[in-house]
């Protein structure tokens, strides 16, 4: 999530300054972030199924709730980032310059989005608001907008998402270090340190 923002970050650079180095730095990015993309579906679907496997009496009770938000992160967040993905990854040369820039940013969006849904989850579980129990014991949504925005939503979102950028910022810098101190890339290793340091 927070290599979301650096992608958006170098085709904004690339954007300004019409310096194709940006352009190639962020293709770069992009694969990585692809690579970690495959990763989090590959783990996050066998996730989905640990709710009935391994909490089948919560989820059983919860569903009515955490069904809500977790189905949004997925009809919403995920086909919107990975759509862009691909068009991110391979459409640049049918895009053009604000077409390619426009998947980056929806591609940030996508992720971001997918964070709160997944958060707000958690926050749920950690302060559950805006639900009745019905007579059968089953945990029903009494208030969407209570689930969504609850009091601890809002700050472990924002625990969670500066974590993501410090944490892809740190990745970005550490690339651009081992570029210098190795002398390879070097042009590439300073953008990378740059950017890493700067959004950090």
């Amino acid at each position: 999530m927070g290599l979301a923002l650096l992608l958006v970050y170098l085709k904004t650079k690339a954007l300004r300054t019409k310096d194709e180095h940006y352009n190639r730095a962020a293709r770069f990015w992009a694969r990585i972030f692809g690579i970690n993309f495959a990763v989090g579906v590959a783990t996050g679907i066998p996730m989905e199924f640990q709710f009935g496997t391994n909490w089948a009496a919560f989820s059983k009770a919860a569903g009515g709730v955490i069904g809500q938000t977790l189905a949004m992160e997925g009809m919403f967040s995920f086909f919107l980032e990975s759509s862009f993905l691909g068009l991110f990854l391979f459409g640049e040369k049918r895009l053009g310059r604000m077409g390619h820039w426009w998947s980056g940013f929806l591609i940030w969006l996508g992720s971001w989005l997918s964070g709160y849904f997944i958060v707000a989850t958690n926050a749920w579980m950690q302060y559950p608001t805006g639900h009745r129990v019905d007579s059968h014991g089953q945990i029903e949504l009494a208030s969407f907008w209570s689930l969504l925005v609850n009091k601890w939503v809002l700050w472990q979102y924002a625990h969670t998402m500066l974590g993501a950028v410090q944490t892809g910022c740190f990745v970005m810098a550490a690339v651009g270090a081992f570029y210098l101190l190795t002398k390879r890339h070097e042009f590439y290793g300073r953008t990378f340190v740059k950017a890493g340091v700067l959004v950090a």
